[in-house]
């Protein structure tokens, strides 16, 4: 069956490959669609830019979330279960797709697609970074492209199948359509408000969880509270009130995730964290602390003193901390230099 529709939107042309059961599912707004997609490019090789069965998990979609790529939303209400369908969409649609993209890779390799976000806010992301950090989403970005989206229902393994077209984005539906009391949201499926409520209880969960020594699932939940904030922070204008308030909130997250660092001996990412807020921020007194507490754990003895005397300078009633961190950084320091005697006079003898 391939009859070619137009959903009465500009730029969209629906062609149904093989037709669905029943009646359209209830797409309701918070309803989450599950589903698997490939992107393609338009030239002969027919380029795979994106495919999420290489990388082993399926996308989501929050029906009137405002996902980034709008367009999706649209082709998936379109659709009965078990159907597959192929939709030409025009660039006026697909223009944001290397962001998107960029995005979901970031994910797929476990970093924070969100990273990027924290000073500046998103479009202006495009000016003050050169690159999206993958040459292929740089090409697609700089000269934009109809692309094609194929999703197929449940058990239809249409592009594996030998049937393809040009220029494709494939998306393959899980017959999934579930509404909001079906499933627990991620935080990232949350709306400004609950995010903002969200943000609170992560905060009080990591501090418990941290109590207990349990730092790597504290992390997490510092990790998960700053991704909220992140979001909401690039809905704002850069340092203006509202946006230092959450940069606020934020600084003190990634210090508490710094303290779980300090306790997993991952030294050198606190070292860039503490950096990083102190470039911009330079009287977070906090800071200062946590990062002389990582440069004595690596041995930057200038460096660590350094950044004590700061704490000094500007948290005076820290001297009694101050001190006791100095005096662990010269017992260290001694260790250290008996051991090195010690090896020497190994060696010679």
């Amino acid at each position: 069956m391939d009859a070619t529709l137009l959903l009465n939107v500009e730029g969209i042309k629906k062609t149904i490959l093989h037709g669905g059961t029943g009646d359209l599912p209830n797409f309701i707004t918070g309803a989450r669609v599950t589903f698997h997609f490939r992107t393609m490019k338009c030239d002969e090789e027919r380029t795979v830019i994106d495919d999420s069965k290489q990388v082993g998990h399926p996308m989501h979609i929050i029906i009137g979330n405002m996902f980034k790529l709008e367009v999706w939303e649209i082709l998936l209400t379109s659709m009965r279960v078990s159907e597959v369908a192929e939709f030409w969409c025009d660039t006026i649609h697909t223009g944001v797709y290397p962001i998107l993209s960029r995005s979901l890779r970031q994910m797929a390799e476990g970093k924070d697609p969100t990273e990027w976000h924290v000073h500046t806010c998103g479009l202006a992301n495009m000016f003050a970074y050169h690159t999206l950090g993958y040459e292929d989403l740089d090409e697609l970005q700089k000269e934009p492209q109809p692309l094609i989206f194929i999703i197929e229902g449940k058990g239809l393994p249409y592009w594996a199948a030998g049937t393809q077209r040009p220029c494709v984005t494939d998306l393959q539906l899980l017959e999934q359509v579930e509404a909001p009391s079906q499933y627990q949201r991620e935080t990232w499926n949350l709306n400004n408000h609950e995010k903002m409520q969200a943000v609170p209880i992560l905060h009080g969960e990591g501090n418990r969880l941290f109590k207990l020594g349990r730092y790597e699932e504290a992390s997490n939940k510092y990790q998960e509270a700053i991704v909220c904030l992140r979001n909401l922070q690039t809905k704002e204008k850069p340092w203006e009130v509202q946006w230092l308030k959450l940069e606020k909130m934020i600084n003190t997250l990634i210090l508490n995730y710094c303290q779980c660092l300090l306790k997993k001996e991952e030294y050198y990412e606190v070292l860039e964290h503490t950096s990083d807020i102190l470039r911009h921020h330079p009287g977070i007194v906090k800071a200062y602390y946590v990062r002389a507490r990582a440069h004595a754990e690596v041995w930057n003895e200038a460096e660590a003193k350094a950044d004590l005397e700061k704490v000094l300078e500007l948290e005076p009633s820290m001297r009694k901390a101050v001190q006791r961190e100095l005096r662990l950084l010269e017992n260290r320091l001694e260790e250290k230099r008996e051991e090195e005697r010690l090896r020497c006079r190994n060696m010679l003898g």
